[in-house]
């Protein structure tokens, strides 16, 4: 009822953009924790998922892991008169490339693609891993169920591919899972080059990895808090960019931290009750994971996880020492939870791929003047563009004008020197591409 009244009164507030507003809702509304309890249920029955782990037989290890989530997707696509394109991607790791690999393995990547009607070469991502570990990394043999780390992610993915596939979107998304991530992130390296051979044009990617636990190690205990670690920009960067970041600013304001910000500001638009807490690093601390790679080769990626974690959960044989009990086990996962991140995932994902194309170029003037002026290239299908500014020391963008079908506008009495700008641009609906920061300047 709550979500009928708030739609209706969009209706006649905003005209169409209400109609887009109630498919985020219900989007929410479809994910169901019981079918992540089950789907995780299901990975963790494969005892191991270990990269390295059994390949041939029907019940046990990665490769029995991977058949089955490839069979999901394709259920899923016959469900949506075949709307997903599902294949394996894979690549051969030869015996030494790490001390993990020891011996030649086959890491095979599961994908489906969501191909979009008007932008079918741009892609935002969604993934989770396939694989798990006990305390000794190349421990291929004993039990890893990887509840938490990472069945809760990659169960996520796949029920954000159930709820999903009954859209249609203008962008293509695609839902996979990773392989070899314990092993050296190999998986999302291998992705991450096969899109840019294939010249995928990636707006983002979100690498969800443990989004299942609620009781953290600290003591804390939270349903609601989770992280969004975000590089600040990308190391493809040209000394020519890192030299203009010194005088114009930008240090906090890569590709990867505007589609965190993304992320951030979508949750507390249509989940206020949860807290996402932006984490101004590329990972925790000397840690890894599987957006990594993609941002490696430029992409804009995150991490989105839960941000309570319990160390005695993660990479650990199972065991009982000292009282205390350790392992990835099904009980430690809190399938609400999962629920709830994985609406995350799916209302950005959705946010992103309704909204049009990001202006190509923002370009920034008001040098010495009492007012900010941006000229941005138009976009594709935007019916609108929508500036953004901030305080330098404000991670969020706090202030906006929706400034109607322009290409350039001045920003009266707000002066250059005290902010950060952006500019987004807005679909017919509403929905708004990732903020661009200024990437030029003028004077005149």
């Amino acid at each position: 009822m709550k979500h009928l009244f708030f739609s209706l009164l969009c209706l006649m507030t905003f005209g169409s953009f209400a109609q887009s507003s109630g498919d985020i809702y219900n989007i929410i509304d479809a994910v169901s924790a019981d079918r992540i309890e089950a789907d995780i249920t299901t990975l963790v029955g494969f005892g191991t998922r270990h990269t390295l782990s059994d390949t041939t037989s029907a019940t046990r290890g990665i490769g029995a892991a991977r058949r089955w989530i490839k069979s999901e997707f394709e259920k899923i696509s016959s469900q949506c008169e075949n709307c997903l394109d599902v294949f394996y991607q894979k690549e051969l790791v030869k015996k030494g490339e790490n001390k993990r690999i020891v011996k030649d393995v086959m890491v095979v990547n599961v994908v489906a693609v969501q191909k979009g009607t008007k932008y079918p070469n741009r892609y935002i991502i969604m993934s989770g891993d396939i694989d798990s570990r006990v305390s000794d990394p190349t421990n291929f043999t004993d039990d890893s169920p990887g509840a938490n780390d990472n069945a809760s992610g990659m169960a996520g993915t796949i029920e954000a591919a159930r709820v999903l596939s009954k859209y249609k979107f203008e962008n293509s998304v695609i839902y996979v899972g990773l392989s070899g991530e314990e092993q050296g992130l190999f998986g999302g390296k291998s992705l991450a080059a096969y899109a840019k051979e294939k010249g995928w044009n990636i707006i983002g990617v979100l690498n969800n990895d443990m989004i299942g636990n609620i009781k953290g190690v600290d003591g804390v205990v939270s349903n609601r808090d989770f992280r969004i670690f975000s590089e600040p920009v990308p190391p493809t960067e040209t000394e020519r960019q890192r030299r203009s970041r010194r005088l114009y600013g930008g240090e906090v304001d890569g590709i990867s931290r505007q589609l965190a910000r993304y992320v951030h500001k979508t949750t507390k638009t249509y989940m206020p009750e949860m807290n996402p807490m932006m984490i101004y690093r590329l990972d925790r601390f000397g840690r890894g994971g599987h957006h990594r790679p993609f941002n490696d080769q430029g992409f804009a990626g995150i991490r989105i996880m839960e941000a309570h974690e319990n160390y005695t959960q993660q990479h650990q044989d199972i065991r009982i020492e000292d009282g205390i009990a350790y392992g990835d086990v099904l009980e430690h996962v809190n399938f609400d939870y999962a629920a709830k991140l994985t609406a995350v995932n799916a209302i950005n994902l959705a946010s992103i791929a309704w909204a049009p194309p990001s202006p190509a170029e923002v370009q920034i003037g008001g040098i010495v003047k009492p007012s900010a002026i941006l000229k941005w290239s138009r976009s594709d299908g935007a019916k609108g563009y929508k500036i953004y500014w901030r305080d330098t020391t404000s991670p969020t963008w706090d202030h906006s004008r929706h400034v109607g079908d322009v290409t350039e506008y001045t920003l009266e009495g707000i002066v250059i020197d005290n902010y950060f700008f952006g500019v987004s641009a807005v679909s017919e609906d509403g929905f708004e591409s990732p903020v661009v920061f200024p990437n030029a300047i003028f004077r005149n």
